[in-house]
């Protein structure tokens, strides 16, 4: 019986590994899409954005059941109750995803971005895409230590959106201010994306230290 106990719950850390994967596909097409005013693509993130929703409800379903009829204590309890909480993480990261790809649908058949800012875009978009596929590695692994390391590559990130700011308020700025809404606005959506896979690489390292990162006596992320 504890077995398959332990069967299920190894399943459900793959399924939420599963979803790492899931988003970020769905934010390297999405970046593509916004960068290359590719429609199709953009249209491909839209209509995915579905099987991501689904894939949260799947983990949410599983650690509720395993709640019910388990009654996990200890680790046991903690991967549960972290995968709850880093599934919702997951699926606001397909959801940001979602965004990026309407903006680049919304402004089609022009780039939705001035070519000045692109680049900007461009390491955002590999960034947050690694972040989210070291966050699988992680919620695999359960490594502390390279949990904890996410947090540089955010705050690469971090800097980048900083940046856009005195982009966007230059003098030079000959974009316009709707341009300059939209780099604003999808600034924010790559920021919160990266702040979201290192929230669920903080779950990991809940699950192997029963501490949450930033509280308590863990000051050490």
């Amino acid at each position: 019986m504890r077995e398959a106990y332990h069967v299920e719950l190894d399943q459900l850390a793959d399924n939420l590994a599963a979803m790492s994967v899931q988003v970020a596909n769905a934010m390297e097409k999405a970046t593509k899409a916004l960068l290359d005013a590719d429609l199709a693509l953009a249209e491909q993130v839209i209509g995915g954005d579905v099987k991501i929703d689904d894939a949260r409800a799947e983990c949410e379903e599983q650690a509720y059941a395993l709640l019910a009829l388990q009654a996990p204590v200890a680790t046991d309890l903690r991967t549960v109750l972290a995968v709850v909480h880093a599934a919702e993480s997951l699926e606001r990261m397909g959801d940001l995803a979602l965004h990026v790809a309407k903006a680049a649908r919304r402004r089609h058949p022009q780039p939705a971005l001035p070519e000045p800012v692109q680049p900007y875009f461009a390491e955002m978009g590999e960034a947050v895409v690694k972040l989210a596929l070291r966050t699988e590695e992680v919620i695999k692994s359960k490594d502390v230590d390279a949990a904890r390391s996410l947090e540089a590559e955010d705050d690469r990130v971090d800097e980048i959106h900083r940046h856009l700011f005195s982009v966007i308020m230059a003098k030079d700025w000959e974009f316009g201010v709707p341009a300059a809404v939209d780099v604003t606005l999808l600034g924010r959506f790559y920021e919160r994306y990266a702040d979201h896979a290192v929230s669920v690489a903080k779950r990991m390292v809940f699950v192997a230290t029963g501490k949450m990162p930033g509280y308590g006596s863990d000051e050490d992320v």
